[in-house]
């Protein structure tokens, strides 16, 4: 892992911040393209992707990504799909104890990482009823963008 360390009580406290009023098809353009621009700026080569449920309602894949950034993203979403909270809290929970995701959460490492960059859309009164996700970066990173766009989405 990259960049400065991050507690579990820090990433919680993000979780329970970055909760939404509300969650539209508009507001999931919005997100990506916040998402883009920060990944413009720092010349980041990230692919994004953003769903509500099974569906998805954006991505953008940016110079310097590849197919590997969306194998990435599917098997950190799932991550967040089957906990409720980003995958980089999951990975850091299981570091926390001092075990990995990989060695202890019994799950496929084919088909869930708990590698930072997915996070949840959750929606006050709802829970959480999507993802939001960047790979690319090193996880702290991947982890640190979504976050900054989820703030600036919420203003």
């Amino acid at each position: 892992m990259s960049g400065p360390a991050v507690s579990v009580a820090e990433l919680e406290a993000q979780e329970a911040r970055l909760v939404l009023s509300h969650f539209s098809y508009a507001d999931a353009w919005t997100l990506g393209g916040l998402l883009v621009e920060l990944a413009r700026e720092r010349q980041a080569p990230v692919a994004i992707d953003i769903r509500r449920g099974a569906q998805q309602l954006f991505h953008c894949a940016l110079p310097g990504s590849s197919a590997d950034n969306d194998a990435w993203i599917d098997r950190k979403r799932r991550v967040v799909e089957r906990y409720g909270e980003s995958s980089f809290l999951v990975g850091s929970r299981f570091r926390a104890k001092g075990t990995t995701f990989e060695d202890s959460s019994r799950l496929d490492p084919d088909v869930y990482a708990a590698h930072g960059g997915s996070f949840p859309i959750a929606v006050e009164g709802a829970g959480v009823i999507g993802t939001v996700t960047v790979s690319g970066l090193p996880q702290a990173e991947d982890h640190a963008m979504v976050v900054e766009a989820l703030e600036r989405l919420r203003g």
